[in-house]
């Protein structure tokens, strides 16, 4: 079941309120990821050693665990997370998406191209191993899959969105396969992701983008929400094959879209 939190936002008096902590909050806290971006991120090669978490990735956890609950979210775990290296596939509606999976796991994640000019953002996903790629470009694609590839055999896992872009109004758009063949080469696990945005259970659409709705627009709408449940479900593994990828990709969709519609204990 869907629901939507535009009537919730009409008639909810608390907006005002919730600026008025959240907004300092929220600055504060991106003193606290330059903080992070400068002088932890810096040393750490981000690699599990003897079954231990990196400090690294447990700061981007914490990190990114605040600032959910900043803007009123509460970040909820569904299955287990397989050990590295291992690529994830997630379903795409938000630029919170990434914050999401790291609030319970890290990962290097692969991102537009776009995103490394933004000011301090683009900073700030660079530091975070961010892999970058120019939508459209099968040059930029091919070198892409490379440093993804680099990256799992050294004991990295990796995070990306086969959709290639947000979905809107809670649609689960086609999944590229190409991109599954890092997982391939590298010769790890894929483990799909389902993230979902619910209240009391049952699943909230439009916590993503709105149509035609700006990155700006979209953290100013947020800012004011009652508060959420992010849910991130890992899902069982789906099987590796050589010759079909294009299997691994459906075989993920079909996964994370039956999390997605399958209402939840609130």
């Amino acid at each position: 079941m869907e629901a939507t939190s535009a009537n919730l936002s009409s008639r909810d008096r608390m907006r005002p309120l919730r600026y008025l902590w959240r907004v300092p909050l929220v600055l504060l806290h991106i003193v606290l990821a330059i903080l992070i971006c400068a002088f932890i991120l810096t040393w750490s090669n981000g690699v599990m050693k003897n079954g231990r978490e990196p400090f690294a990735h447990r700061a981007i956890r914490l990190w990114s665990v605040l600032l959910l609950r900043i803007f009123g979210f509460r970040s909820r775990r569904f299955g287990t997370p397989l050990a590295d290296p291992v690529l994830f596939v997630a379903n795409h509606t938000s630029w919170l998406d990434i914050t999401v999976v790291h609030s319970q796991r890290a990962a290097c994640f692969v991102a537009k191209a776009e995103i490394a000019g933004w000011p301090l953002v683009g900073w700030m996903a660079a530091r975070g191993g961010t892999i970058f790629h120019r939508r459209g470009s099968n040059h930029s694609l091919a070198s892409v899959m490379a440093v993804m590839v680099e990256r799992l055999r050294a004991g990295r896992s990796v995070a990306v969105f086969p959709e290639g872009g947000t979905g809107h109004n809670g649609v689960l758009r086609v999944f590229h396969a190409r991109i599954f063949q890092a997982a391939l080469d590298a010769e790890v696990p894929v483990q799909p992701v389902a993230l979902r945005f619910a209240r009391q259970g049952r699943r909230v659409i439009d916590a993503g983008f709105r149509d035609n709705e700006t990155f700006m627009g979209n953290v100013i709408r947020l800012l004011g929400e009652a508060p959420l449940d992010v849910e991130v479900h890992f899902l069982e593994p789906v099987p590796v094959s050589a010759d079909g990828r294009r299997r691994m990709a459906e075989a993920s969709r079909e996964r994370i879209a039956l999390a997605l519609d399958t209402d939840t204990p609130a």
